[in-house]
């Protein structure tokens, strides 16, 4: 297919004029000659044009007039308007292009008589009016272009709120850079939807009210609302053309702006272009902010649900549609192929086409899961709060480091559909072929439970997150015993779990039993062959919660409001971040185990310093220390259980070593080498261009529209974002005196002075010691 090409003949340091036909010519300054064609980059062309005018890339304006219009400037800020504009000249073989600085001073050009302001399309105006608040605005329209008079006269009742309006005087008028929106007969805009952001700007600087006499997709016909006011405007389609023109207009008001004084309406689509380039710089603008600034800027008032509804709108402007994200989803997973080769991306509709769910497994994951990693994969589920809602289902792994090392996650639109589950573990199976048994710790409801056996069968074990046992066990005593007793028999749950030695296990169930024989029943009859260290048969290298999830629980906090595609691609983008700083890092590690594992041993060893080694075999050591242990270093066993347990020799091994000279790191598990590390790190991921979606004219291969069910209005719930922040403990140690041992107050309020001695023999694990209940106090 052959490549259009056209010469941009580009002019910066001038002066715009105005003619009196509302024309604009340019004089002065300096021209530079640029190829371009429709293959050409906007941040290659603004490379080019800062090194020869000496602007900075990212504080730069590209412009140029549509051919025969001499009035509106359009912009260029995206790849889609450079290819447009070049388009838009097929029959030439030049173009004029305007480059200005976005902080240029008013004095640097000429400005009356401007015609509207938009980010595609906009005028000179834009880059001198020096006000608060910038206002250009986004494509999406707020209304249909085809409609009747009545369906678009119910759209504003139902989409508009009365406003109370402030004389001219009392406040800042920066809606002033808008008394040119509408300049007159002839003046074009590039759709019905840009005349009636314009008019709705334009009735705002010169204070009336206006409604719809007609409007379908070829006319639109507006008055004054005021009785008997002689304004009128009327705009059709210019014939062969998508533009829309001015073609009849009285300028001449007689009511003295007094419709806009008797109560003055405002749409949450305008406010939203109003506060949008605010929330691009300041992400976390607030409702309140936007309502104070409305009010000192326009002299408009708005509630805060109003403010509130403003800042969806301007969200989804600057974002994206969220309805079209999920249109553009097929396009999306080609890309993620095409760009990251070996990599899985597929997604799922109901028969109706609405979104089902979707999967993505980059290869860096695949292959450094399969060089690297421990064949031990958590599994954990984030409730989305967002527009359309849904869950991130995740699966995550250990490094050699114990860092989390993401492996696969899917967006799926139920989060208690069992279903999904399973076609998630499914797809996680064609990632991870079984060529070893796998741990897998994870919650123990019955259909993850279920699709585990049915997808990985014998080849897998599932360890049951310890955290959602206690969760469990906390709840169902939660009526029966009180917070204090509940905190301890949690926390007799946590030390039994991590017991190496069935002994241990039995003696910290027995001390469940003594506070509760009911309590004690419930932990016998909670399998704990899947929870316990003592009866597990996998290897999970005393990792016993899936907290591991815990590093997307971050990450989907900062992108959790976006748009579908805008969301897993800031995921990807964070997960290229770690790959590659991961991968830096290590290469400048100097030992032969990681960090985190060499402090271990270290740690034991030196604990082990202490200890008498006396052999009975070759490799069979007997250790004296705070216990006597037996030690068989030619199979990496001990008789404490934690050297089998960790996959690290613990210190009695350490002890034997320290003694014949061996070297320890003989006796660890790859996995915890730094080549191994290495390897978990060697691939990249690359990022995927054009997450918005194919340009205009290419057909999707696949509809797929949002799925039925929508966040209900207001703010997120307490529970989520207590599950998004990753917040799945439930039981805090209460306020308890160390005066008289007693609780729900302190020492310095303590009003009994006897002391009374703790009888709690729990072990101090500070996981359990940190878990939270639910506001809850006795």
């Amino acid at each position: 297919m052959s490549t259009k090409k056209i010469i941009a003949i580009c002019q910066s340091g001038g002066e715009f004029q105005t003619e009196k036909d509302g024309s604009m010519s340019y004089n002065g300054g300096e021209a530079y000659a640029v190829d371009l064609n429709t293959e050409t980059k906007v941040i290659d062309f603004k490379q080019d044009l800062a090194e020869t005018f000496g602007y900075s890339v990212d504080n730069m304006l590209i412009k140029y007039f549509l051919p025969g219009n001499k009035k509106t400037l359009i912009m260029i800020s995206k790849d889609k308007d450079l290819k447009r504009m070049i388009n838009f000249f097929t029959d030439a073989d030049q173009v004029d292009v305007f480059v200005m600085p976005q902080d240029v001073g008013a004095g640097a050009l000429n400005v009356s008589n401007m015609p509207a302001s938009r980010s595609s399309r906009t005028t000179v105006s834009d880059a001198v009016v020096l006000v608060p608040s910038p206002v250009e605005t986004s494509h999406t329209d707020n209304h249909p272009d085809t409609t009747d008079t009545n369906s678009l006269d119910m759209v504003i009742d139902n989409e508009i709120s009365p406003l109370s309006f402030t004389d001219a005087s009392n406040y800042n008028k920066p809606a002033t850079q808008w008394e040119n929106t509408i300049t007159g007969v002839d003046q074009r805009f590039a759709s019905f939807a840009e005349f009636r952001e314009a008019l709705h700007k334009f009735s705002i600087a010169h204070g009336f009210r206006y409604k719809y006499k007609k409007s379908d997709s070829h006319r639109v016909s507006v008055k004054c609302k005021s009785e008997n006011c002689p304004w009128r405007i009327y705009v059709s389609r210019l014939p062969t053309t998508h533009l829309i023109r001015i073609k009849k207009m009285n300028p001449e008001h007689t009511c003295n702006g007094a419709s806009a004084k008797a109560g003055y309406r405002a749409t949450k689509g305008w406010v939203g272009n109003i506060i949008k380039e605010k929330l691009k710089n300041s992400p976390n603008y607030k409702p309140k902010d936007i309502v104070d600034d409305i009010k000192r800027e326009y002299g408009v008032t708005l509630n805060y649900s109003q403010a509130w509804r403003a800042k969806g709108i301007a969200k989804e402007q600057l974002q994206g549609s969220y309805k079209d994200a999920y249109s553009k989803l097929p396009y999306f997973c080609e890309k993620i192929r095409e760009t990251n080769p070996g990599s899985i991306a597929t997604f799922g509709t109901k028969d109706d086409s609405s979104f089902h769910r979707f999967f993505v497994s980059f290869y860096a994951s695949i292959s450094g899961f399969q060089q690297g990693c421990r064949p031990l994969i958590f599994l954990d589920d984030i409730p989305l709060d967002a527009k359309y809602q849904g869950t991130l289902l995740i699966a995550t792994s250990a490094d050699g480091d114990d860092g989390v090392f993401p492996l696969a996650f899917a967006v799926v639109d139920d989060e208690t559909d069992n279903d999904n589950w399973f076609w998630f573990l499914t797809q996680l199976k064609t990632a991870v072929p079984v060529s070893q048994p796998i741990t897998f710790v994870a919650n123990f409801n019955e259909g993850l439970k279920d699709s585990l056996a049915n997808v990985f069968g014998a080849g897998c074990f599932h360890a049951y997150c310890l955290r959602y046992i206690a969760e469990k066990l906390n709840n169902d005593l939660k009526d029966r015993f009180s917070h204090e007793a509940r905190r301890l028999m949690v926390q007799d749950l946590y030390a039994a779990a991590y017991a190496p030695k069935v002994g241990v296990f039995e003696q910290r169930v027995q001390d469940i039993k003594a506070i509760s024989p009911e309590a004690y029943d419930w932990v016998i009859k909670s399998e704990p062959q899947h929870w316990a260290n003592v009866f597990f048969d996998g290897t999970r290298n005393n990792h016993l919660t899936s907290n591991f999830g815990q590093l997307f629980y971050n990450w989907v906090s900062e992108a959790v409001e976006l748009p579908i595609t805008h969301m897993i691609d800031v995921l990807r983008g964070k997960l290229m971040e770690l790959i590659y700083t991961r991968r830096v890092d290590s290469n400048r590690w100097t030992t032969t185990l990681t960090p985190s594992m060499e402090e271990k041993v270290k740690e034991a060893g030196a604990k082990g310093q202490t200890f008498q080694v006396v052999p009975s075999q070759s490799s069979v050591f007997e250790v004296y220390g705070e216990s006597v242990e037996t030690v068989d270093i030619s199979q990496w066993e001990c008789s404490c259980k934690m050297w089998q347990l960790t996959g690290l020799p613990c210190c009695h091994a350490m002890a034997v070593f320290e003694c014949t000279g061996k070297n320890v790191c003989d006796y660890c598990s790859r996995y915890f080498m730094v080549n191994s590390y290495r390897k978990t790190y060697a691939e990249s991921i690359f990022p995927i261009p054009d997450v918005e979606g194919p340009v205009d004219g290419e057909e999707l291969s696949v509809i797929v529209t949002p799925p039925p069910a929508k966040r209900p209005a207001g703010k997120p719930g307490r529970r989520a974002k207590l599950k998004q922040a990753g917040s799945l403990e439930m039981i805090r140690r209460q306020m308890q005196c160390s005066k008289c041992k007693g609780l729900g107050h302190n020492k310095k309020t303590c009003k009994d002075g006897e002391t009374v001695e703790s009888s709690s023999n729990a072990d101090s694990n500070p996981e359990v010691l940190a878990i939270q209940m639910d506001g809850e106090r006795e």
